[in-house]
């Protein structure tokens, strides 16, 4: 593809570079690297209850599950669509239906579960209703992105929720195959604080319908939701404090202070592949994850989320049941 293109048209899929791997597989006759060919899959478009409060909110996160991935992480919690075969064809009518009818059910945003290996026809699906969309679009992502497919979605994205795994290429090599990640995420990332600036918030107050209960006796909750912004994301993993803290000091050296929020997550939980790989087939341990908050703390990236032990469990894994496909 020429310089000054747009990177996520159809043709994109001829020979695809949507991801730091540019595999150059034409998709429309062949799965590229992510497992995809250019027939959109998703295996999950219902509200969603446990990302972070700020994007779930009162009533939920309108969150879709695309199927395949472009990193095929060895404790990938969602291995089972993102290296497995469930899933189901979407139309991009389809897919833009399902956004609207996410906005009727009161979901606060829009929530893109890897979606890179999808964007052309996505993007379609916004287009389509983009005049009728009154909600943030997030992009929920494993951080490993260009630069160029960022820039590309400017007026597309509002919220952008991406993953920062490693900072170490040994690492991201064994776990995830990409000994390029932290040179590919570290840049997108900077470039998503660049396109959106400082989080933007306002409160909301409603009645809570999850489980069809209500959160307190009243039914009254209120909850600040993000309307723009970044949130990044890191998973302390067993064995690798110092490759998290790393990242962390990174961080607080390179991206402008007040511009992101970070979500430190302590819900690995030994999944997939992850027991062939030593020291993996374990449990985050508390002193290991409180290390990395106390070096959050420390080095002043007080802003953000973290999470009680209990988070490490498979519950938290929504069903791939193909619910509102």
């Amino acid at each position: 593809m020429e310089s000054g293109q747009n990177p996520i048209t159809a043709a994109a899929f001829e020979n695809c570079r949507l991801c730091p791997r540019s595999c150059g597989i034409d998709r429309r006759v062949s799965s590229g690297y992510c497992g995809c060919t250019s027939v959109m899959r998703a295996a999950r478009a219902a509200l969603h209850h446990w990302e972070e409060p700020c994007i779930s909110g009162i009533y939920g996160s309108g969150t879709v599950f695309f199927c395949g991935c472009t990193l095929r992480c060895c404790f990938c919690q969602n291995h089972p669509i993102s290296q497995g075969d469930v899933g189901k064809e979407l139309s991009v009518r389809q897919l833009a239906d399902i956004f609207l009818r996410l906005q009727e059910e009161k979901a606060h945003n829009i929530n893109l579960v890897t979606a890179t290996q999808y964007l052309p026809l996505i993007v379609q699906a916004l287009d389509l209703v983009r005049h009728r969309l009154h909600i943030p679009v997030v992009y929920n992502c494993g951080g490993y992105e260009r630069v160029e497919i960022i820039h590309a979605l400017k007026d597309y994205v509002d919220i952008w929720l991406p993953d920062l795994k490693y900072y170490d290429p040994e690492l991201s090599k064994s776990c995830s195959g990409a000994a390029d990640y932290f040179a590919c995420a570290s840049q997108a990332v900077l470039q998503m604080i660049r396109q959106t600036g400082a989080p933007d918030f306002h409160m909301e107050t409603g009645v809570s319908e999850k489980d069809g209960k209500a959160e307190n006796t009243d039914g009254r909750i209120s909850c600040r939701i993000m309307d723009r912004g970044v949130i990044i994301r890191h998973m302390v993993l067993p064995g690798h404090k110092e490759d998290s803290i790393r990242l962390l000091l990174w961080m607080s050296e390179n991206l402008p202070k007040g511009s992101y929020y970070i979500s430190l997550l302590s819900q690995y939980t030994p999944f997939y592949k992850s027991s062939r790989y030593p020291g993996l087939n374990r449990r985050v341990t508390a002193y290991e994850y409180q290390k990395v908050v106390d070096a959050a703390l420390e080095l002043g990236l007080d802003q953000g989320f973290i999470q009680q032990k209990s988070s490490a469990k498979e519950e938290y894994t929504p069903p791939f049941d193909l619910e509102g496909i």
